[in-house]
């Protein structure tokens, strides 16, 4: 039987490294697909991954890069959007170029990913799309308008498609990133990338009859 295949869009050694780390560990074969391919590939190669070369602000890009890995690995099983695009600033300076840019990435560049799985799962009956969300998807801050906008529309995004597509046998789950993630800890019980990791594992092994379609993530001790 072939291994089921996973696919991480803005893949980096955060988050997205330590689960594609996690789903290699679990028999998965894995497409780390990132814009800056001189730092993707040491990343894939050190992890046994395979990389892929994509612009998340273009749906296009994103299109291809389903019908890439189709060829390469076969059709995603698991897909995780992992990019957003942060511009910090208040908002009589914003640049509404880049604004648009960022939104596309956040945003949309997950409406296109969703739907290209969607395209793929349906059929099958099943598969899991993820995405990693962050404070500002559920609590906006002041001079971060853009970045919070994206994100309340990757929360409202999966919010929809989890009742939308959970009949169908696809399980969406949107990751709620509520603080600063440690990189390098060695302190127990500490907010890092595996500890994350660890819970998203943990989200695609939920039996159907028991589907999470949020699930809000921080160490124990962050003051709520």
């Amino acid at each position: 039987m072939d291994k089921p295949v996973a696919l991480i869009i803005g893949a980096g050694p955060g988050i997205s490294a330590a689960f594609g780390e996690a789903l290699l560990a679990d028999g998965y074969q894995v497409a780390l697909a990132a814009r800056n391919m001189d730092k993707l590939r040491p990343l894939a190669e050190a992890m046994g991954a395979v990389p892929f070369e994509t612009d998340a602000s273009s749906a296009p890009s994103l299109v291809r890069l389903f019908s890439e890995v189709d060829r390469s690995l076969g059709q995603a099983d698991v897909v995780l959007y992992n990019p957003s695009a942060r511009i910090r600033g208040e908002l009589l300076s914003l640049d509404m170029e880049a604004a648009s840019t960022a939104i596309r990435t956040t945003a949309i560049g997950a409406l296109v990913t969703a739907q290209e799985a969607a395209r793929r799962m349906l059929p099958r009956g099943r598969g899991s799309i993820f995405f990693t969300g962050a404070t500002a998807g559920v609590k906006g801050f002041a001079r971060s308008s853009v970045f919070a906008m994206g994100k309340f529309a990757v929360r409202g995004l999966a919010q929809s498609l989890a009742r939308e597509l959970a009949p169908a046998g696809i399980h969406v789950v949107h990751f709620v990133i509520d603080g600063a993630v440690a990189r390098g800890s060695r302190e127990p019980g500490a907010f890092t990338p595996q500890a994350i990791a660890r819970s998203y594992m943990a989200a695609l092994h939920q039996p159907s009859g028991a589907w999470s379609w949020e699930l809000e993530l921080r160490s124990h001790t962050e003051p709520f």
